[in-house]
């Protein structure tokens, strides 16, 4: 019998093929996405469209607002980076943001019966957000197994899957185009024009180009501006 993942999915790159790596490793997914008040909020669009088209058995959006505490260029009058990747923490990593999402996917899996859920960070190819690295995920998994029912009276233990974790971009591209994703029915931009036009200039945008070109494959959204240096 197959048992139920609970997925964080946000329509983007790397939580889409998160989710298929759930279906391949024999789990039923259920996705859940997050508003938040995040102005990149078309991603929610392309959730709520695609989420059952790529595998996911049920879709839970959680709505809160994050934007009452601001503190990022995603939640605030903040203006999204558009000069490249660098060293630092930037100021699109919003506050507590995977802590936050981790809460709800773990008290949907108790909910359902599940003792396994997928999140799609990554600690190569990424931003530098601190909440994407492994030390993270073993710290809530420990959590997690400490601060639920489920994880205290169960027999099986709360598993938290991060399997992108150690991958470059172009890795989790090929990983992804293996097991049948469509990169069409994803969206990364963390600054789209209103009609859902990613930028190309953004973090996440230059992070998913620069692993298209890796890959040696074409990205198959459209940007509002291509760097040349990825699509060369």
């Amino acid at each position: 019998m197959q048992r139920k993942a609970v997925v964080l999915y946000s329509s983007g790159l790397d939580s889409t093929t998160c989710m298929a790596i759930a279906a391949a490793e024999g789990f039923i997914p259920h996705a859940i996405s997050f508003s938040y008040g995040q102005r990149h909020s078309f991603e929610l669009s392309v959730a709520r469209s695609n989420a059952k088209r790529i595998g996911a058995a049920e879709h839970l959006v959680v709505d809160f607002d994050l934007r009452l505490m601001g503190g990022s260029a995603l939640t605030a009058d903040i203006d999204v980076p558009k000069d490249g990747v660098g060293n630092d923490i930037p100021v699109t990593y919003v506050p507590a943001r995977n802590t936050i999402f981790l809460s709800f996917a773990l008290g949907w899996a108790e909910v359902l019966g599940a003792s396994d859920i997928y999140i799609g960070v990554n600690a190569l190819d990424y931003s530098g957000y601190p909440d994407c690295r492994p030390e993270y995920i073993e710290s809530f998994e420990k959590m997690a197994n400490l601060a639920t029912r489920a994880g205290v009276e169960g027999t099986v233990p709360f598993k938290i899957h991060a399997p992108l974790i150690n991958m470059t971009k172009a890795d989790i591209i090929r990983r992804g185009v293996e097991l049948g994703v469509d990169y069409a029915l994803t969206h990364s931009c963390y600054d789209p024009t209103p009609k859902g036009l990613s930028c190309g200039l953004c973090d996440s945008c230059r992070l998913r180009l620069k692993g298209f070109a890796e890959a040696g494959l074409s990205d198959p959204l459209r940007y509002k501006v291509l760097n040349s240096r990825f699509t060369a």
